[in-house]
């Protein structure tokens, strides 16, 4: 059983303590409000370091009671008995807060901007990605998150050569970070007469959604153009300047939002400019902490080919942690548990390594 860093758990009571104490005392809303968030937050992992505490006395208790010659014959048995359970129980729990005493990203808790675009394989790529898309939009539809698209560009033959959307929700970046990367489709097209197998890919990115506190973009670090928004087949065409295209000039980096509102477009398009600086400014300061980030999932690497969608054997595989499921269609159809699950235990197992080697 690992070593739990009693201290550390000693204080996390403490301050649970203080916070539950506080919140009885009546304060003001705003005091209210930061406090009961504290406490959602400290609460699982107190609730399991006195589940842990409650378990090793007992487990004390019943040591000594063996230990006692002028204990009976049958409270020996019973003691003999109820020990290995207690063991197990406090080996689980151990785990359990050590997973929960992990350094957390400050960004987990945010909403995020996920975008896709289609890659290599012309039409049946924006095809795909419009499938990725759907997939994340009843994912986001089961957790109880609201998606909202920012702008979009839609394919010649359906699906999307781009799509911005805000996914919005409590844990939203906790869930979906590991799914930037490269994510290829293996499938015979439609207008395939052949019914030969043709591969393509779609580039996926989430990033956490920043506040104007999280990143300050100065007004003269940014030039605002408009300009006449284009419609699909002529109709609906907007004839007057409502699109916006955004150039943040210290980065080079370019948002555009062709809605029917200026006013709306202005305001999607700095949303996603301030996601793109913010993941930058976590990219930099991640690469500068750690050496092994490359190593690990989730590296934002955006060029990685994570995942495959093999249709001919309903197959979906996870390279990065050699992870097949044969449901294809449960996956694509927004049953993305297992494979998020998968992602965020290997993370952990990478940071409790990390950790153990650290103490070394």
């Amino acid at each position: 059983m690992a070593r739990l860093p009693k201290d550390k758990m000693r204080e996390l009571e403490r301050r649970f303590s203080e916070v539950e104490a506080r919140m009885s005392a009546g304060p003001d809303a705003e005091t209210y409000v930061k406090l009961a968030s504290e406490y959602a937050e400290l609460e699982p992992v107190v609730a399991k370091i006195r589940a842990y505490q409650a378990a090793e006395s007992e487990l004390a208790d019943l040591e000594t009671m063996l230990a006692d010659k002028a204990t009976d014959r049958e409270m020996r048995e019973l003691a003999e008995m109820e020990i290995p359970d207690l063991e197990e129980s406090l080996e689980t729990l151990s785990g359990e807060i050590q997973i929960l005493l992990l350094p957390r990203d400050a960004a987990d808790e945010k909403s995020a901007v996920l975008e896709i675009r289609a890659g290599t394989g012309g039409s049946e790529a924006a095809l795909f990605a419009g499938d990725l898309f759907r997939m994340y939009e009843r994912y986001a539809s089961a957790n109880g998150w609201k998606v909202e698209v920012l702008s979009a560009s839609e394919g010649d033959a359906g699906g999307f050569k781009e799509i911005i959307a805000s996914v919005t929700g409590k844990g939203v970046f906790s869930r979906l970070k590991f799914e930037s990367g490269v994510h290829r489709v293996q499938r015979v097209p439609e207008t395939e007469a052949g019914g030969r197998i043709h591969t393509s890919a779609a580039t996926v990115a989430v990033l956490p959604e920043a506040e104007d506190i999280d990143i300050d973009i100065r007004q003269e670090d940014i030039r605002i153009d408009t300009m006449r928004a284009s419609g699909a087949g002529g109709q609906h065409v907007n004839t007057t300047d409502s699109a916006v295209r955004i150039t943040h000039l210290p980065t080079g980096i370019i948002v555009t939002s062709s809605e029917k509102s200026q006013h709306q477009n202005r305001a999607k398009a700095m949303q996603v400019l301030r996601a793109r600086l913010y993941d930058i400014e976590r990219q930099r300061a991640d690469d500068a902490r750690s050496a092994d980030r490359k190593n690990q999932v989730g590296s934002g690497d955006r060029s990685e080919r994570i995942r495959t969608y093999n249709f001919p054997q309903g197959r979906v595989t996870d390279h990065r942690i050699n992870l097949t499921l044969y449901k294809l269609d449960a996956v694509i159809a927004g049953d993305l548990d297992e494979v998020v699950n998968a992602l965020v235990a290997d993370h952990q197992a990478g940071q409790l390594a990390l950790l153990g080697g650290e103490a070394r």
